[in-house]
């Protein structure tokens, strides 16, 4: 099992080339795996009860030991784990965590617009209204 399950849009250019940055860099290792949530096999049972929602509304993924991490937290352990933490290291100190941490809420609630998809409750409407496993979803990022 992978030590990083990171759970990505597949739908999303800018998801997509993040993930195969960090798969070429993984090399095969084994240390992370993706799975995409817009796919409609997606199944929130299977990864922490994550819903569609919640997975779409901001960057999750799951430690081997099946804890739920989120947001910049899941950057900084992916590329720790690919050999390019410092890139993120910046992100832990004191003064810029805030920061960082509110500019990627920032970036979590625009990131459908900005790559021009359709808003939240537009993609759940059209894809959880046919599944049960979005009841209960959050739409706010």
């Amino acid at each position: 099992m992978a030590e990083l399950t990171l759970l990505f849009d597949g739908a999303c250019p800018l998801c997509v080339r993040e993930v195969k940055t960090l798969r070429r860099r993984d090399a095969e290792q084994g240390r992370l795996a993706f799975v995409d949530v817009d796919d409609p096999a997606y199944d929130p049972a299977h990864h922490g009860g994550i819903t569609y929602a919640d997975a779409m509304g901001r960057m999750h993924a799951l430690r081997a030991d099946g804890s739920v991490i989120r947001d910049v937290e899941v950057f900084r352990q992916a590329y720790e784990l690919v050999g390019l933490g410092w890139l993120y290291a910046p992100t832990r100190w004191p003064l810029l965590r805030p920061l960082v941490n509110a500019l990627y809420g920032l970036w979590a609630r625009w990131r459908l617009a900005i790559t021009g998809r359709p808003g939240l409750e537009t993609l759940c409407r059209d894809r959880c209204s046919a599944t049960p496993v979005a009841a209960g979803a959050t739409l706010q990022p």
